[in-house]
């Protein structure tokens, strides 16, 4: 059944990975549309709580020996039985929309078990087991305007702060098992802060703790009451709550709402299998005894081709595989965990430059060659760890969930734009008559990223023409730039970045060493035409 189910989902959870970028921290949607509107006023929000009675109470007959997880999970709630408007705005939605709630419940499938388990182990509200619907759709690739990721959507600095490593190879915020931790942990602190009250803990996981405290301060000085539904808060976290209670209301009581409950085994899906050491991702799958695709819906976070080098060394496995996994794993040699490949360092390649090729790590290279510094010589030869298949095999690899996003077919006329000096999302879609967001999601990242110099993005325009030159440029033809060297930089990777060639490098700075210094800079005169 488990592996019914994973071939089920691989189609909603690979397909909709690549959809980044698509919404603020949480799923949206149109609440505004449904019959009973939500009314954003202060007196709705501050002046006073919003009238309650209580919803239907949740029946749970022998949750812990049912075969389906449904009725565990509803045993396990615990927020206050009330309705209001927003929770009812947001029930009339759901209902309206039943392939969704469909779909959530398919993406939900493989993580489900082991959430819940999770939350019975701590004592905490059933409810939380469906914070990824309202966070990320359960879609573990779920990627936000605001830079959250993962089923939990944790923005970098909060990641890190709950031990959530990111790195080249690796994101925690990905990682089902960690970030599930995580987040639980994060909410449970928050309740604490809010003598253990879970409305304002979930509203501190929205919008951040300190925003909360400052409302309930607010509203204590106005002589307000201080409940979550009497605080004044961001439009967003005022739907955010409702929104979890309304999903838990509705699938609680399905019959009442025509839901249907899809058949989610309450019973371990994966096992967390001790690898030890790096391991290439489809040599993982091969032993495994199942596709890549398989082995990355309940994987997603790792970046490249392999698991990270410096851990952590795990992989979740089917159930119904795991035993097949780890004896296949105990008797494959070290020697064929990576593919190794022998290369001849070519005049002016650098560390950097080879590793970007391999795809691997300068850190990776040097630690499998006798290397102490930067320096590689022309001729001499490399052992390069790198991937045992084609790139296109490993879909859910950053660079092709990227190149997946940056050649999906849009409507309007598509452009490539070099970013120069000056330059950041704001300028450059002003230029284009483009919105920030959507140029952000056309290029895999957010509005908030760093934008490089020379960088490369994506732009759909609705003109045949898009605008070219930079409005802080000049308008001429060719514009004279000043490039800071940086580590890993040659002649022959800025003449590629640029347009140029290295000649011309030499020329515009007289250069005679064949070396370059970062911190050094240079003169480059750009073709706009040609960016």
């Amino acid at each position: 059944m488990q592996h019914l189910i994973i071939n089920k989902t691989i189609r909603f959870i690979l397909l909709t990975a690549f959809i980044m970028l698509s919404s603020c921290t949480t799923v949206q949607h149109e609440s505004s549309k449904n019959t009973t509107a939500i009314k954003d006023t202060q007196s709705e929000t501050v002046n006073r709580q919003p009238p309650e009675k209580k919803l239907e109470k949740i029946e749970a007959t022998a949750p812990a020996k049912a075969e389906n997880i449904w009725p565990r999970l509803f045993s396990l709630y615990q927020l206050p039985v009330i309705n209001n408007e927003r929770i009812q705005a947001e029930i009339n939605w759901y209902s309206q929309h039943p392939a969704y709630i469909k779909r959530i419940q398919e993406n939900a499938a493989p993580y489900l078990f082991h959430v819940v388990n999770e939350i019975e182990k701590r004592g905490i509200p059933g409810e939380l087991a469906l914070l990824p619907v309202v966070e990320s759709a359960y879609r573990p690739f779920a990627y936000s305007h605001g830079r959250a990721a993962g089923l939990w959507q944790f923005i970098p600095s909060t990641g890190k702060a709950f031990g959530l490593k990111q790195t080249w190879w690796y994101d925690g915020r990905r990682d089902v098992y960690a970030s599930t931790n995580a987040a639980l942990n994060y909410l449970t602190k928050l309740s604490k802060r809010f003598n253990n009250d879970w409305l304002l803990a979930l509203a501190g996981y929205n919008a951040g703790g300190g925003s909360v405290s400052s409302a309930i301060k607010k509203n204590k000085r106005l002589g307000y009451k201080t409940n979550y539904w009497a605080l004044d808060l961001r439009k967003e976290t005022r739907h955010y709550v409702p929104k979890l209670i309304a999903i838990a209301t509705l699938l609680a009581n399905a019959e009442k709402y025509n839901v249907e409950l899809i058949d989610i085994p309450n019973k371990r899906f994966f096992e967390k299998i001790n690898i030890e050491k790096q391991i290439d991702l489809a040599r993982a799958a091969e032993l495994a005894d199942i596709t890549i695709e398989e082995l990355y819906v309940l994987n997603p976070p790792f970046n490249q081709w392999a698991t990270s080098p410096n851990g952590p060394h795990y992989l979740l496995i089917p159930a119904a595989k795991a035993d097949t996994f780890k004896q296949n794993l105990a008797t494959l040699p070290d020697t064929q965990r990576l593919k190794w490949v022998r290369h001849k360092v070519n005049s002016g390649e650098t560390l950097g430059e080879i590793a970007r090729r391999y795809r691997t790590t300068t850190a990776q290279i040097k630690q499998a060659n006798p290397i102490k510094n930067n320096i590689i010589r022309a001729g001499k030869h490399l052992l390069i760890p790198t991937a045992n298949y084609k790139d296109s095999l490993y879909a859910s690899s950053v660079s092709m969930r990227k190149n997946a996003i940056l050649n999906t077919s849009r409507q309007g006329h598509k452009f490539e734009y070099r970013v120069q000096s000056g330059d950041s999302f704001w300028r450059i879609a002003q230029q284009h008559k483009v919105g920030v967001r959507n140029l952000a999601k056309w290029n895999a990242m957010a509005p908030g990223d760093t934008l490089k110099i020379g960088q490369k993005l994506v732009i759909w325009s609705k003109t045949p023409q898009a605008v070219i030159s930079n409005p802080l440029a000049s308008t001429q033809k060719h514009q004279t730039i000043r490039y800071t060297v940086r580590n890993g930089d040659s002649l022959y990777r800025i003449s590629k970045k640029f347009n140029v060639s290295v000649v011309d490098l030499k020329r515009w700075n007289t250069l005679d060493k064949k070396y370059l210094k970062p911190g050094q800079k240079l003169k480059i005169v750009v073709d706009v035409t040609k960016t």
